[in-house]
């Protein structure tokens, strides 16, 4: 897997623990519409399957997601929240939770301390037992906006948790149990989706606007390749745990 190429990394070594008992509630915080199902999809699914409610933080409106010179952008940022709230549906059913967009300018994405204020406030406000997140320590990683994406996940997690964070807010603390990061270098978690991956893949296929761009699929055949890479890729990940498929994560706990 490229560096810059979205989702799951390739298979290594040294993942420590495997399968979190479903939370009640999660909250998946993307920069773009379609992160959070590249990253977490078939494990948000599986987790709704189980009963957990899944919400979504989209931090940029995705208005530049395309190869297009002459793309309408104000356009495309509201079929991209139109996008993202159907893949919300494809991935939770009547789990589905909140699709929150904080509405930042695509690929200007930035770790202001007011921005991890305001995803301070939604984990706040949602109260989510897990948290996902971009891996902002990924190296090589190119595009700004999923670099500050997960470093505002972790620093917003922090800030939700503190009492004396953000008062001003009006809000109680809260302290999720767990945040995992997608895309790790370094991943030690391992989630078992073997039964969820057409559903994220069937969520995935709800952003139809990023066919070109994201997923090189034009026509039939380019999408029925894309399907196969993304299923290639998590059963690889699966195969040197003993199942079908997974997703895999850096897990952090100690919150």
């Amino acid at each position: 897997m490229a560096a810059n190429e979205p989702g799951q990394p390739s298979p290594e070594p040294g993942l420590t623990s495997r399968d979190l008992p479903t939370p009640a509630s999660a909250l998946a915080i993307g920069a773009h519409p379609d992160d959070v199902e590249f990253g977490c999809g078939a494990t948000l699914a599986k987790w709704a399957s189980q009963g957990c409610v899944v919400h979504h933080l989209v931090l940029t409106d995705g208005s530049k997601g395309t190869w297009d010179p002459d793309a309408d952008s104000a356009l495309l940022a509201t079929t991209r929240q139109a996008e993202q709230r159907e893949a919300a549906r494809r991935l939770a059913g009547p789990q589905a939770g909140e699709v929150v967009f904080l509405g930042q300018v695509d690929g200007e994405l930035d770790s202001t301390l007011a921005l991890r204020g305001e995803v301070a406030r939604v984990i706040r406000q949602l109260r989510p037992e897990v948290v996902l997140g971009h891996d902002p320590w990924k190296r090589y990683r190119l595009h700004p906006d999923h670099r500050h994406a997960g470093l505002l996940a972790c620093e917003g997690t922090v800030a939700a948790r503190d009492p004396h964070f953000f008062k001003e807010h009006g809000l109680a603390h809260h302290r999720p149990s767990t945040l995992l990061l997608w895309e790790a270098d370094e991943p030690d978690h391992v989630e078992d989706v073997t039964d969820w991956v057409d559903t994220k893949l069937a969520a995935l296929e709800a952003h139809a606007s990023q066919f070109e761009s994201t997923m090189k699929a034009v026509d039939d055949a380019q999408m029925a390749a894309f399907r196969d890479r993304i299923r290639a890729r998590l059963s690889g990940l699966g195969a040197r745990h003993g199942v079908g498929a997974a997703e895999v994560f850096k897990k952090i706990s100690d919150l």
